[in-house]
């Protein structure tokens, strides 16, 4: 069974920054999962942020490139979300999500809130 923490999340004004971070508890190879982040605001459904495959390939929502790196150490098993220039939008609870031959793991969620 995979378990995923996170933290990081709190209050921050527009045109700030936030590091998430998650650790994931997986006892076969870490590295082959690929790990995600994933966002859900009040009243919206919960959308992908960013992915970084096995291979270290990764993917962003339209919304974030440019302003959110996502990274992963696999020595540690963590994943990473660098959040540069937050807008108000970008207020969400964050979830880790591992995936590995279809089967998917979340994390109970990290609230960020952008607001001045």
């Amino acid at each position: 069974q995979v378990q995923l923490v996170e933290s990081g999340g709190g209050l921050v004004q527009p045109g700030g920054s936030l590091r998430l971070s998650c650790a994931a508890s997986i006892r076969i190879l870490f590295n082959i999962y690929a790990m995600g982040w994933y966002r859900q605001a009040p009243g919206k459904q919960r959308e992908l942020v960013a992915v970084i495959k096995s291979d270290g390939r990764t993917n962003y929502a339209d919304s974030v490139k440019g302003r959110f790196t996502i990274s992963r150490d696999n020595a540690k098993k963590t994943v990473s979300l660098q959040m540069n220039n937050l807008k108000s939008e970008d207020t969400a609870v964050y979830y880790c999500n591992a995936e590995v031959g279809g089967v998917a793991s979340w994390g109970q969620g990290t609230q960020v809130t952008v607001s001045s």
